[in-house]
């Protein structure tokens, strides 16, 4: 695709952006860097749509990493946006919405009885790092393979040499130091957490992991293998953290945990949450909360934590997913994406693997399950790409990376759905013929 000539307002402003701004972008992903084109600028979104500076529509899977489940420019969010912004955008002192907001939490998920509102999914998953060490008085930290906690430095760590040892920094600037305080193993391998607690006894704080992987694509747990966590940090006096990040609130009310059975003692919780706006959450039992300060030794701050217009925003987004019927919608209107791609791609000859829960979702170009981030990066990239363009250039914006999921909202209409059938058969076909 000639990009200079499709989007020639996005190729210049992209051109302008780098010379500000890091490789042009404020998040690495929004290069599109694991695609073959340049990224997009959006001027505006509303509903199931986002247009670009250069006047395109398309339907959006993004939905801003999965944030905006009830669609872009909601009419109650909007509202209740501008009315709090109306009083005052920030204060730096508690408000009423604040505590609405963490009571709506903890009535959504049994597992947590009480919440510290921050500002992203980040800092959320690195306070319950330092919660969980606080508490157990340990400092190793068990995560998996694939699964993304933000950009903090103990998590940008690849996995060591062997199974249960310490994590090598995957990331310049983090020291060696810190990454050691970190092992790695492969996501769905209940035998290698074993592993991992027998050779470090006594010295793991916590194991981290996302219920539902979803920052190597869409990748479900094998069954038992979120009891399986559940039972050896219960064994080896170690916490359990779910990375709710992504799950929360958009596989149930209750997220995973609610979806699966299976409790976490810390929970992290973003993106919907936020209604659209910077806005996460870290909750659990009470005895472990009670250790942030200023109840306890653990450090925690932030000035725009439990910002009034960000909790307004989270507040209005709950009021309309509590709604009884918003999971059913969810759940058909992404069963039906799943069956009408997995049509096109038997139709088309090509080989494509489809892993969905509820409105969360992954095309992965193999002809083998994919069931953790070893199976992602054997999958077929070049045909991802290929798809990719070839969907954005019929009006279907997906993630612009192999590693990123689809995300359905209460926006997408039936005939949203049926256009994007359309355009993976067409897509698909093409990437056949072109093979």
């Amino acid at each position: 695709m000639d990009k200079e000539k499709r989007y020639p307002n996005s190729a210049k402003a992209f051109s302008e952006a780098s010379n500000m701004l890091p490789g042009g972008v404020n998040s690495p992903v929004r290069a599109f860097g694991g695609v073959d084109i340049g990224p997009l600028f959006i001027a505006k979104a509303k509903g199931s749509k986002i247009y670009d500076i250069d006047g395109n529509e398309y339907i959006d899977y993004v939905c801003s990493w999965g944030a905006m489940i009830l669609g872009h420019a909601h009419a109650s969010v909007l509202k209740a946006i501008k009315v709090a912004a109306g009083k005052g955008t920030s204060f730096g002192a508690p408000t009423l919405s604040e505590t609405v907001l963490a009571e709506r939490i903890i009535t959504a998920f049994d597992s947590i009885e009480r919440v510290r509102l921050v500002s992203s999914g980040t800092e959320a998953v690195m306070t319950a790092i330092r919660l969980a060490r606080g508490y157990t008085g340990r400092d190793l930290i068990i995560k998996m393979a694939g699964c993304y906690h933000g950009h903090s430095d103990s998590l940008l760590v690849s996995a060591g040499s062997g199974v249960a040892e310490f994590a090598t920094a995957s990331s310049s600037g983090v020291a060696d130091s810190i990454a050691k305080l970190t092992i790695v193993v492969p996501f769905n391998d209940i035998s290698a957490v074993e592993a991992a607690f027998a050779k470090h006894s006594g010295k793991v704080a916590a194991v981290l992991v996302e219920p539902v992987a979803a920052n190597m694509g869409v990748v479900l747990p094998v069954g038992g293998y979120l009891q399986g966590l559940r039972g050896l940090c219960d064994q080896n006096e170690a916490l359990l953290i779910f990375d709710e990040v992504i799950t929360g609130f958009r596989l149930a009310f209750g997220g995973a945990q609610e979806f699966f059975g299976v409790r976490a003692d810390i929970t992290c919780l973003g993106k919907i949450i936020g209604g659209g706006l910077p806005a996460a959450a870290l909750g659990g039992r009470a005895d472990i909360m009670d250790m942030l300060a200023p109840t306890g030794p653990v450090y925690q701050a932030g000035t725009l934590s439990g910002n009034p217009v960000a909790t307004a925003a989270a507040n209005a987004t709950l009021d309309v997913l509590v709604k009884e019927d918003c999971y059913q919608k969810l759940e058909s209107a992404a069963s039906l994406l799943e069956q009408g791609l997995a049509e096109a791609a038997k139709d088309a000859g090509v080989p494509v693997e489809i892993n969905r829960v509820g409105s969360l979702m992954s095309c992965f170009f193999t002809d083998r399950p994919v069931k953790n981030f070893a199976d992602v990066q054997s999958t077929n990239m070049r045909q991802f790409k290929r798809f990719f363009t070839r969907m954005l250039e019929r009006g279907i914006y997906l993630a612009p990376s192999a590693y990123e999921a689809m995300f359905v909202s209460l926006a997408h209409t039936p005939q949203d759905i049926e256009r994007s059938i359309g355009a993976a058969k067409n897509s698909l076909r093409k990437i056949r013929d072109e093979e």
